[in-house]
């Protein structure tokens, strides 16, 4: 962990200054952030930025990430943030430049990670009148950031940059500096700021009688389930042992894979529309659910009846998706650290043994979906994931797109404490999974980052892969390929709708990246995956690989409403009558048959 003080000798790369004269705002800007920690700055250059990109050139221990759109540069930021658990970094030029950050700032803020965005504005005489590229970045970035504030004078840039940097850390958030470039240029006084300030969160514990009260409506209870999202990151040990108190099937939402995933005997999958069958079997069936730390937004998937008992560091969450019959605000380390030892332990395991049971079921059906027969096209997406999770580092770095790439992520990767998983969980923006690779990459060089790409998603920031070459980042991108919107297009269907706009005439992507000199592989039979894997993943540099996956592949919620199944039906009727029996038929191949038929 970083040390939140400023540190002597800040070196740099060229001449300075004479001693006689006062060092510039963009100076004492790019010191401040070396002080900090911060050691690069993602985003794309611009005349409005000159002034600071002119010191990072010159100074030692910070480096300026050049990528091909600022909203990677965001994401990028965001992704170094949730690896690290440190600030990271992001700056747009005036105008368009920084209003390209925000979708990736959105992303950012929503998955609640530390990040500085540095807007830069058109030069002080020319705002208010309607100058080229004039925009309000104070109002643009107000929903988006815990503090967004623009520096007029030269003497007080820096406070405000100091207090951009603590709140962003302190509120684990976006936070938001909007600099014109002739005040980048001007002189200050002002010497770098002192941070101040430690990455580790502070303890919140409830009051006694409320962790007592918590203890006895689960004492009481004859069925306890755990609901537990990324809250639960640092507390694995307390909530094995709560879990084991209880006996106590624990179901995890998306965020939470990473930490309650790994070396979990109480583990029963995820709920929702990503999740297993058994997830959703085991909060129904309880009488008791305790969540911990879990903002988990689908009130269908939640128990009717149950009485509840949530864990959550902010308050204001408490209660907002599902009635909450008592509330703790707390983290969830130290509130299970002061809960476990007033839960009794319970005698009776049938309720747990019989979610497990579930959870092997549902496992071992979603397993045997993922099987690749040589010479059986279109691929199942399942079975790519698989062999992705099978090859890869057991300390890999995973970004993965919306739609169906996540879902196969949660259903076929598997998290041993070691390993990250990353995607766009809460905000859900296409075009993530790229952009966090090169966040990941470049903030950890030596670990292995494999990006599950959509082939919509890919193409939305394709631009990007050049800045894998461009800055030699050996990330691996993995496209699933269904020439669809893929999710989109099941929505569509479960509506009781003919999919419409969601076909995608996409290029050869393995020969689009050898052209831009990345070892790019073409694979169209699953014989052909692991080899392509294989090799992709001992490659000593980016690498990419285009697989053709079944379109027609289903990803089932694990629970069906009467609505959608009329939908679904209504949508086989309509393809019938419109011409598009073939279509359906490949739909029945593909989901309803045992595969390899």
């Amino acid at each position: 962990m970083r040390a939140g003080r400023l540190e002597c000798g800040v070196r740099d790369r060229g001449p300075k200054p004479g001693d006689d004269m006062a060092q510039t705002v963009s100076e004492a800007f790019v010191d401040t952030l070396v002080a900090a920690g911060v050691r690069r700055v993602y985003g794309v250059v611009g005349d409005s930025l000159n002034g600071i990109t002119d010191v990072i050139r010159r100074r030692e221990g910070i480096d300026w990430l050049h990528v091909r759109h600022e909203e990677v540069a965001a994401f990028a930021a965001g992704a170094e943030a949730h690896i690290t658990g440190e600030l990271a970094v992001c700056a747009g030029s005036c105008g368009p430049g920084n209003l390209h950050l925000i979708n990736g700032l959105y992303d950012c803020h929503r998955s609640r990670v530390p990040v500085l965005a540095i807007a830069a504005q058109i030069p002080t005489s020319e705002l208010g009148s309607n100058y080229f590229q004039e925009t309000n970045p104070q109002l643009l970035f107000k929903d988006c950031s815990h503090y967004c504030e623009f520096i007029s004078q030269a003497e007080h840039a820096v406070r405000v940059l100091g207090i951009a940097m603590r709140t962003a850390i302190a509120k684990k958030g976006v936070a938001v500096v909007v600099i014109p470039g002739d005040v980048a240029l001007r002189k200050t006084s002002a010497a770098p700021a002192f941070l101040a300030l430690d990455y580790a969160p502070s303890i919140v514990l409830p009051p006694a009688e409320s962790i007592a009260g918590a203890a006895d409506l689960l004492n009481g209870a004859d069925r306890v389930a755990i609901l537990g999202g990324a809250g639960c990151a640092g507390a694995h040990d307390e909530l094995m042992q709560a879990a084991a108190r209880l006996k106590a099937p624990v179901v995890h939402a998306m965020r939470g894979k990473e930490s309650i995933e790994p070396d979990n005997p109480f583990d029963v999958g995820m709920t929702g529309l990503l999740g297993f069958s058994s997830g959703y079997h085991a909060m129904m069936s309880c009488d008791a659910l305790l969540m911990l730390g879990t903002d988990f937004p689908y009130p269908q998937f939640f128990p009717a009846d149950a009485k509840v008992v949530q864990v959550d560091v902010r308050g204001e969450q408490i209660g907002r998706r599902t009635r909450v019959d008592l509330g703790l605000v707390g983290g969830v380390r130290e509130t299970l650290s002061a809960l476990n030892p007033l839960l009794r332990e319970k005698p009776d395991r049938r309720y747990l043994d019989d979610c497990l049971e579930h959870y092997a079921t549902a496992r071992k059906e979603l397993d045997e979906l993922a099987v690749g027969k040589p010479g059986k096209k279109p691929i199942h997406p399942q079975y790519l994931a698989k062999e992705v999770d099978a090859l890869a580092a057991d300390d890999a770095v995973f970004t993965c797109d919306v739609g169906t790439p996540t879902i196969w992520a949660a259903r076929y990767l598997r998290m041993n404490g070691r390993r990250n998983l990353l995607g766009s969980f809460c905000h859900g923006s296409m075009a993530n999974a790229l952009a966090q690779a090169v966040g990941a990459q470049a903030s950890r060089p030596g670990r292995q980052v494999v990006s599950l790409s959509g082939d919509g998603g890919l193409a939305m920031l394709l631009g990007d892969l050049l800045t894998l070459r461009q800055l030699k980042l050996p990330a691996k991108v993995v496209v699933f390929n269904n020439g669809s919107l893929g999710f989109v297009e099941l929505e569509m269907k479960a509506a009781g709708l003919l999919p419409y706009g969601t076909d995608l005439e996409n290029p050869d992507f393995a020969k689009l990246a050898e052209s831009a000199g990345i070892l790019g592989i073409r694979v169209e039979d699953p014989a052909d995956v692991r080899p392509a894997l294989q090799r992709a993943f001992a490659h000593d540099g980016p690498a990419l690989v285009d697989v053709l996956v079944n379109r027609q592949e289903l990803a089932m919620p694990p629970s069906i409403s009467a609505a959608q199944a009329l939908g679904f039906s209504l949508y086989l009727l309509k393809a019938v009558i419109g011409g598009k029996g073939d279509e359906v038929v490949d739909l029945a191949r593909t989901n309803f048959l045992p595969r390899g038929k």
